[in-house]
C-alpha cells in the first residue's frame, strides 16, 4: 500500500467520506480539500432513480449558471450569411457554414458548442456522426438550433450548459472552478439541481433524486444531503 502524501493526509484530517453534508458545508469543505496547483473544475454528480431506456424517463435539459462555468467557451455558429453579423456581434468565436463543415469532415472539432439555424440542419446532418459522439450536435431541446442566434450565443458565453442522464441514471456536470468562492459554487449547484428537479417525469414511481456529490478534478467526492434539496 502506497504512502499517503502530505496533501492526502491533510484532506483526510478535514474530510469524512461517510458523512453527508449540507450544501453550504459541502461547498466550503470542497475549498479546503482541493490542493491542485491549477484551477480545478468543480463537478456535480446526481444519481437519479430513472430508467433512461424509457423515452419518458430520459432526463435532458439546460441551465444557465448564475456565476458562469469559469472557463472560456468556444462557440461555432453555422448559419446563412444573413445571420453572420448577429452571431459575430454576440461574441461567437467562429462563424460560417460550408467552410466549417468541410473542416469538421477533415477532423477539426476544436470548439465547445455549435449553434445553428434550422435552415442549415440538412447540411449539419452530414457531419452528425462526427459531432454526435463528441456531444457537439446542435439540438432544438438545448437551444442550439434556433433563429435567435445572438441570444443563444450570449447565453452560452454567460454560462449556459446542457446536461443529460447517462445509461446508468447518473448526470455529471461541470459547474465552476475551484477558484470560485464557496457561495458561488453553492449558487451554481442550486441552479443545476433545481433544473434537474423540474424535469422529474410525472410517470416515475419511487425516488427520483437519490444521491448527489460535489468534487473537484482531483479531490474526493463530498456527499450532499439530498433531503435538503427536495424539501425546498
Amino acid at each position: 500500500m502506497s504512502k499517503l502524501t502530505k496533501n492526502q493526509k491533510a484532506v483526510l484530517a478535514k474530510y469524512d467520506k461517510q458523512q453527508v453534508y449540507s450544501l453550504p458545508e459541502a461547498c466550503a469543505l470542497l475549498k479546503e480539500i482541493t490542493y491542485t496547483k491549477f484551477d480545478a473544475s468543480v463537478e456535480i454528480t446526481t444519481n437519479l432513480g430513472v430508467d433512461p431506456r424509457k423515452a419518458n424517463q430520459m432526463i435532458r435539459g439546460v441551465v444557465t449558471l448564475p456565476n458562469g462555468t469559469g472557463k472560456v467557451t468556444r462557440v461555432l455558429v453555422l448559419c446563412t450569411p444573413d445571420k453572420e453579423n448577429e452571431a459575430k456581434e454576440a461574441g461567437a468565436d467562429y462563424v460560417g457554414l460550408d467552410d466549417y463543415i468541410t473542416k469538421i469532415k477533415e477532423g477539426w472539432t476544436d470548439v465547445d458548442v455549435i449553434i445553428c439555424t434550422p435552415s442549415v440542419m440538412a447540411k449539419v446532418g452530414q457531419i452528425g456522426r462526427i459531432l454526435g459522439p463528441r456531444g457537439l450536435m446542435p439540438n432544438p431541446k438545448t437551444g442550439t438550433v434556433t433563429m435567435e442566434i445572438g441570444n443563444a450565443v450570449k447565453e452560452v458565453k454567460a454560462g449556459k450548459i446542457d446536461f443529460k442522464v447517462d445509461k446508468t441514471g447518473i448526470i455529471h456536470a461541470a459547474i465552476g472552478k475551484a477558484s470560485f468562492t464557496a457561495e458561488q459554487i453553492e449558487q451554481n449547484a442550486r441552479a443545476f439541481v433545481s433544473a434537474v428537479l423540474k424535469l422529474k417525469p410525472q410517470t416515475l414511481k419511487g425516488t427520483y433524486f437519490k444521491a448527489c456529490t460535489l468534487c473537484t478534478t482531483m479531490s474526493p467526492a463530498v456527499k450532499i444531503d439530498v433531503k435538503g434539496f427536495t424539501a425546498e
